[in-house]
C-alpha cells in the first residue's frame, strides 16, 4: 500500500548553530546517528524511507525551527530552510514534499514567508505555540491564519521546550537529565503544544478563519483525551461550539510513529477517519514496514487503511502520487 509519511524532519548546520545556546533540546539531535540523518535529504533518507516502505515523506525542519531568534535572524534562517527544501524536492520530485518554515518571531514577516513557501511548492507550514513571551494565538498573527486558510495551506502545530518560567514552575529538581526530558518528551512538550491548540480554539480563531486546518502529532498531544473537560471551556469562552466540534472540522491528528492500537481506538471514538494521518517523526522514531503493517491492521475497514496511509494526506495537502 501506498505508504506517506508528514512529519519528517530534518536540519541545516547553520540553524543549529544559530540556535546552539538557546534551546536544550537540541541535546537530542545529536544523540547516536540523528545528526546524519536530519542532515541527509538525498541518498541515505530515501533509503530509510525504502526500508520502511515509505513512498512519500513531508520534510519538516526539526524543533524549535527558526522562532527562538532574533527577527532578522529568523527571517534570513526561514527564506534559506525553505529554499533548501524546495532544492531537495526538485532533486527527489516523486519522494519529497516540505513543510515551510516561518519566522514567528518577525510577525510582519510570517504570511510574505508562508505566500513565498508555497509559491515554491510547500504544501504547509510548521510552527509552534511560542515565539519568546508571545503565543500562538495572538493578534499579531492574524495575517498569517488569514493566508494560511486563503491558500489552503495546513500549519503543523508542534511540541517545543516548554518556557524558562514553565520549566522552573514544574519540571526541575530530579536530575539535570531527567529534568530535560521531563519537560520535553516525556511531558512538557505535549502539554504545551495541546494548550496552545487550545488557546487557538478559545481566542475563536477557528470561528475567523473556518477553513483553516491544524495538524496535531502525538495522537493529539493528549488533547484528545480530554475533551469532556476542555468542552467547558466553550460556554465560559462564548464560543458558537464545542472544543470537541472544532478538533472535529479544524484539527487533523497524526501519529508522530506512536504505533499503538490503543490510541488509535481512542482517537477514532472522538474524531473521524478522515482527520487520521500516519507519520513517523523521523529520525526520532523509525518504526520498521513489519510494524506499520501491522499496525495498519487495526483499521477496520480497507478503505480506513488506505485513506490513513495516503489518502487523507493527498486530500489535506492536495498531493498528487
Amino acid at each position: 500500500m501506498t505508504l506517506i509519511a508528514i512529519e519528517e524532519h530534518w536540519i541545516m548546520p547553520e540553524l543549529t548553530s544559530a540556535l546552539d545556546t538557546l534551546d536544550e533540546s537540541l541535546a537530542f539531535n545529536d544523540l547516536g546517528d540523528h545528526q546524519q540523518r536530519l542532515q541527509d535529504l538525498g541518498a541515505g533518507r530515501i533509503a530509510a524511507m525504502d526500508a520502511q516502505g515509505i513512498d512519500l515523506s513531508v520534510l519538516a525542519l526539526t524543533p524549535p525551527g527558526t522562532q527562538p531568534l532574533n527577527p532578522d535572524v529568523a527571517v534570513r534562517l526561514s527564506r534559506a530552510a525553505n529554499d533548501l527544501a524546495a532544492s531537495a524536492i526538485d532533486a527527489h520530485p516523486t519522494r519529497f514534499r516540505a513543510l515551510s518554515t516561518l519566522p514567528m518571531s518577525a510577525p510582519e514577516a510570517v504570511a510574505a514567508e508562508l505566500e513565498r513557501a508555497a509559491d515554491l511548492g510547500h504544501v504547509g507550514a510548521m510552527v509552534y505555540g511560542r515565539s519568546g513571551g508571545r503565543f500562538l494565538d495572538d493578534p499579531v498573527y492574524e495575517d498569517f491564519f488569514a493566508a494560511a486558510a486563503r491558500l489552503g495551506q495546513p500549519v503543523f502545530l508542534h511540541p517545543q521546550l516548554p518556557s524558562p518560567a514553565l520549566r522552573d514552575a514544574s519540571y526541575r529538581g530530579i536530575s539535570p537529565v531527567t529534568d530535560l526530558a521531563l519537560a520535553t518528551f516525556g511531558w512538557g512538550w505535549h502539554l504545551d503544544a495541546a494548550t496552545a491548540a487550545l488557546r487557538l480554539i478559545l481566542r475563536g480563531t477557528f470561528d475567523r478563519h473556518p477553513r483553516l486546518q491544524i495538524i496535531l502529532g502525538h495522537w493529539g498531544e493528549m488533547l484528545l483525551f480530554w475533551l469532556d473537560r476542555a468542552d467547558s471551556l466553550s460556554r465560559v469562552a462564548g464560543l458558537p461550539r464545542r472544543v470537541s466540534d472544532y478538533i472535529r472540522s479544524n484539527f487533523h491528528i497524526t501519529t508522530s510513529g506512536m504505533l499503538n492500537p490503543a490510541l488509535l481506538q481512542h482517537t477514532l471514538s472522538v474524531t473521524t477517519p478522515d482527520r487520521l494521518i500516519f507519520s513517523t517523526d523521523y529520525p526520532f522514531q523509525r518504526p520498521s514496514h513489519a510494524d506499520v503493517t501491522a499496525f495498519l491492521d487495526h483499521f477496520p475497514t480497507e478503505k480506513q487503511r488506505a485513506d490513513f496511509a495516503y489518502g487523507n494526506a493527498c486530500a489535506l495537502f492536495g498531493l498528487k502520487l
